[in-house]
């Protein structure tokens, strides 16, 4: 009976057709990715092992566009790409980055053993939580990468990028199919030397910081050629560090150590004299931590640039109070700018310099005919007269006309009753000079000649309200107009001789970069630091250490 018994179970259960086949491991990772994934929303609300997802819309995004399938998985055990993530991870550094932004804390505790020939066992859910770490890592970082961490209107409101776009979702999915992660995360990188020169030198300060920096140089008077004592010998040895090995008596100021002191100055902005006053000895006692943290905040700022500069382009770097006309790679022309206080901050932004002005009038902005202009006159009547400037009177339809300076009570003029407008003749007192070139914008700054010359030998010109006042205001129109046969030096000069207004469109209109850079590196591996003049880099270092903002 019992045979007969069985042998009728195993005609039924023949009858029925073969055994269901396992679930493949690949569909159940995909399976849990879904659930996963449709679970937690959109944009996504999920944390993974304790760490918080921030690509709340791309990383849905690209799964979906994979129908779920695993990106760093086959459904047994992790792909070589995770490892190799992970070594880009480990040197974002490098760039001046914290690595444990972009979850590598748990991405090796989780890889942690194993390597890519030797790959260990994984479940299911480690491998979608894996999965999950990895893409958001590889999309913050990216994004980090090619547009920068910060947003800079969200620390400066009148700094306004225009970053580099990519389509973040289809350059993994492109990275994963070639197997060459860390090469598109190079790919997203600023494609400039100036950017991997500063990156090199981040690198050196870094060696410096481990090998201890450099001592601080004690208080005291000024340290001169001539002098001698145990200042003068920290003062050689501070030098020394990143300046090299110098010759002479250790404890002299020798003309060893006083050129040494010069070209310290040079590469910090300061008047490079050889004397070690108070303004070069605050430099030298910067800690090297700081000037690493500076080296960051710098290497941030290259990534909030444009994707290209442009063929030829205009450089203003308002902390370094220099501009450069760039052509195929090469300086053309470089001249000293006065620029902003720092109560009138010159903007960061790029345009194109469209048409300039010969012989400009000035029309007074309001806010600083009220508080600039109405101050000079109430203490001085013949103030308008001396400047060449003309008064106008609001009238009732909203138009202005010309007055007589002379017939108002400046006495009973405050902010408040204000209702004039100034405008200052073309001539040698005007204060925009003899040309103005112009590239309209929201903020109304613009680069123009100035008739205080003096002031460009200063080595710390921040005397503007914000406009920037250039050197050079000649040579660099002649360089705009040097295309139009209409417009030779000669030309220029004589309608400049003219004394009347005279606007000129220019032929080929260049792009320029106003830019902050507090350090910079050269070809020759010189790093340049300057003073933070409007206290902004303090504010990117904050933001840096801040939790990554969704890209």
């Amino acid at each position: 009976m019992p045979g007969i018994v069985s042998r009728s179970i195993c005609f039924a259960l023949a009858a029925l057709g073969p055994w269901p086949a396992a679930q493949d491991p690949a569909d159940r990772v995909q399976e849990a990715l879904r659930n996963r994934i449709e679970a937690a929303g959109y944009p996504l609300a999920m944390s993974v092992r304790g760490e918080r997802i921030y690509s709340t819309q791309a990383l849905p995004t690209f799964y979906e566009r994979r129908v779920y399938a695993a990106a760093w998985s086959d459904g047994h055990r992790p792909l070589p790409a995770a490892w190799e993530l992970l070594q880009a991870l480990r040197a974002a550094d490098r760039e001046g980055l914290r690595p444990t932004s972009y979850h590598l804390l748990p991405l090796e505790a989780s890889l942690a053993g194993t390597t890519a020939s030797r790959p260990g066992t994984w479940s299911a859910t480690q491998l979608v939580d894996l999965d999950l770490l990895l893409t958001d890592a590889f999309l913050i970082y990216g994004s980090h990468l090619l547009a920068g961490r910060v947003d800079p209107m969200t620390v400066q409101s009148e700094w306004i990028a225009v970053r580099r776009e990519r389509d973040l979702i289809a350059h993994l999915e492109t990275a994963l199919a070639k197997g060459s992660v860390r090469a598109a995360l190079t790919d997203l990188l600023p494609d400039h030397p100036g950017y991997r020169q500063l990156r090199d030198a981040l690198a050196r300060y870094r060696a410096l910081a481990a090998a201890g920096g450099w001592a601080m140089i004690a208080d005291g008077p000024t340290l001169a050629p001539g002098d001698s004592g145990p200042r003068v010998v920290a003062l050689r040895r501070r030098l020394v560090v990143t300046d090299g090995p110098l010759g002479g008596d250790g404890d002299s100021y020798d003309a060893e150590l006083e050129a040494a002191v010069r070209r310290f100055q040079a590469r910090h902005g300061l008047d490079a004299d050889g004397v070690a006053g108070t303004a070069t000895l605050t430099a030298l006692n910067v800690p090297v931590d700081s000037r690493v943290q500076q080296i960051a905040v710098n290497l941030e700022r290259w990534r909030w640039l444009p994707e290209n500069l442009g063929d030829e382009y205009i450089i203003v770097n308002v902390a370094d109070f220099s501009l450069e006309v760039v052509r195929a790679g090469r300086r053309e022309l470089s001249m000293r700018v006065v620029v902003g206080r720092p109560y009138r901050r010159t903007p960061v932004f790029s345009d194109r310099i469209t048409y300039l002005v010969f012989n400009p009038y000035w029309h007074v902005p309001a806010n600083l005919a009220v508080q600039d202009i109405l101050p000079q006159i109430k203490s001085d009547p013949g103030y308008l007269a001396r400047q060449g400037m003309k008064v106008f009177r609001a009238r009732e339809d909203s138009t202005f006309e010309e007055v007589d300076p002379g017939s108002i009570d400046w006495a009973a003029v405050t902010p408040a009753n204000f209702s004039f407008r100034f405008r200052q003749d073309p001539g040698p007192a005007n204060a925009l000079g003899r040309v103005k070139f112009m590239f309209p914008n929201r903020f109304n700054v613009y680069l123009h000649d100035t008739p205080t010359r003096t002031l460009f030998e200063k080595a710390e010109r921040d005397f503007s309200s914000g406009c920037i006042r250039i050197e050079k205001p000649l040579e660099l129109a002649d360089y705009l107009m040097r295309d139009d046969s209409n417009w030779t030096p000669e030309k220029i000069r004589a309608a400049i001789a003219a004394g009347a207004e005279e606007t000129v469109r220019l032929p080929k209109p260049p792009i320029i970069h106003l830019l902050y850079w507090t350090a910079m590196a050269d070809e020759d591996s010189t790093v340049r630091f300057r003073r933070d003049l409007y206290n902004r880099d303090a504010a990117v270092l904050a933001a840096l250490s801040e939790p990554p903002p969704t890209p």
